[in-house]
């Protein structure tokens, strides 16, 4: 069968790579994708995300089998309600369903409502209420814009005085657009964060293995949040107990809940998630899989990842089977500036093969000379699986010092956390 995935990061490399290793599978396009998932024998498709009438479109006119949508921005925008009312298949949540993530305040509405322990919060779009909610509370404290921000709507406020310049960027001068026209101010959570995730369809559910992502910019967790530099799974330190408290009292509620409110939940559920004194809580959920954690996810996944979306699709059980042996750690390579401005066009080393796998997120052929240059914030990410932590974080900083990393940078210390 041929199938489509929508998007164009290391998620939809890893996505589209893995649907491309089963057997039943005879191509796979990606739209738009990168020039560096053609490296993989993946095919382009010069189509956006938000081109939804010729997606769906290219879909019928190549005998698309379904399509797997990767962004979030897609899933908001209910590219999935159109494939489905044009009669095509795509693996994801409706808008109504996805609204999991591209509202805060609805994700909170959900969670109050159906018991799923998070953080304390209040929601508003008037400034001055915004201050005086966070002059009351306190410090430290988290401040969210309400919709989509690129994983940038997230100040975690160490002073009052940063927490009420967040939400006055947010509120009065339009940092993320209507995505910040309102507010999500939260108790701030201490505690370790993990991402666990779910293939979903309805009330039945499937865990992944549990996985830790590093948001911050640089080592030991300072600088800026950004989409993420690295992760690795499973999470060798957090106790099976842990993750079966956290299907009992999040995955499953809030998966009822949804039903119970007439939006059933088809695709990836990420649950982001901290581990307090208190037990698990909620930090956000996406309605989709995360990026970095999708690319060192599916390389444990042993069963024909293909087959397994088909058979959610239609409503059967699923032989869905994941590697117990050793970890898989991975590392984002990202452009000097990231998450701020950026430049382009830096010449990338090679691909590299075998136990080391790169994905890419922002690359692009030079037109002339078909070289590799960088083409986005995240541009590449090395992944391997290996014995441990240190025997994998050895593996892949040994192949990052060999490489030529001029005007990129890269975290040194992903996994740390867990020696």
């Amino acid at each position: 069968m041929k199938l489509l995935v929508v998007g164009s990061g290391g998620r939809e490399h890893a996505i589209a790579k893995k649907l491309l290793a089963s057997p039943q599978v005879e191509q796979v396009f990606v739209a738009p994708g990168n020039d560096g998932m053609t490296l993989d024998g993946l095919d382009l498709v010069p189509i956006g995300i938000s081109e939804h009438s010729k997606l769906i479109d290219f879909a019928k006119s190549n005998a698309i089998a379904w399509t797997f949508i990767g962004p979030d921005d897609a899933l908001a925008a209910g590219i999935v309600d159109d494939f489905n009312r044009a009669g095509l298949e795509a693996f994801g949540p409706t808008k109504a369903a996805a609204e999991l993530e591209w509202s805060k305040d609805f994700a909170k509405e959900i969670m109050v409502k159906y018991g799923v322990p998070t953080a304390a919060y209040g929601t508003f779009s008037d400034f001055e209420k915004a201050k005086a909610y966070i002059e009351k509370q306190g410090a430290p404290i988290v401040v969210k814009a309400d919709g989509l921000a690129l994983g940038k709507g997230v100040v975690v406020a160490e002073t009052v005085e940063q927490a009420v310049e967040a939400a006055h960027e947010m509120l009065l001068d339009n940092k993320f657009g209507d995505s910040g026209a309102r507010v999500v101010i939260e108790e701030f959570l201490d505690g370790e964060e993990f991402s666990l995730f779910a293939f979903v369809n309805g009330d039945k559910f499937y865990i992944m293995p549990a996985a830790q992502d590093h948001k911050r910019a640089y080592d030991g967790d300072k600088g800026p949040n950004t989409g993420g530099m690295g992760a690795y799974a499973p999470v060798p330190h957090l106790p099976q107990s842990v993750i079966d408290q956290s299907v009992d009292a999040i995955i499953k509620p809030v998966l009822d809940g949804m039903i119970a409110e007439g939006r059933p939940y088809l695709g990836v559920l990420y649950a982001g998630l901290i581990l307090t004194k208190d037990g698990p809580k909620v930090i956000e959920f996406n309605s989709r899989f995360g990026d970095p954690e999708t690319q060192i996810i599916l390389p444990r996944l042993t069963s024909d990842f293909a087959q397994n979306i088909t058979d959610l699709l239609a409503g059967k059980e699923p032989d869905i089977t994941w590697t117990k042996e050793g970890v898989t750690l991975g590392v984002v390579v990202a452009s000097n500036g990231y998450p701020l401005a950026y430049e382009k066009g830096v010449l990338l080393p090679e691909k590299t093969d075998g136990d080391i796998i790169t994905y890419y997120a922002g690359a692009k052929f030079d037109g002339n000379s078909q070289l590799l240059l960088s083409n986005g914030g995240r541009v590449y990410m090395l992944v391997t699986t290996a014995d441990s932590v240190k025997a994998a974080q050895d593996k892949i900083y040994t192949q990052l010092n060999k490489q030529n990393t001029t005007g990129l940078f890269y975290r040194t210390d992903i996994g740390s956390k867990a020696l």
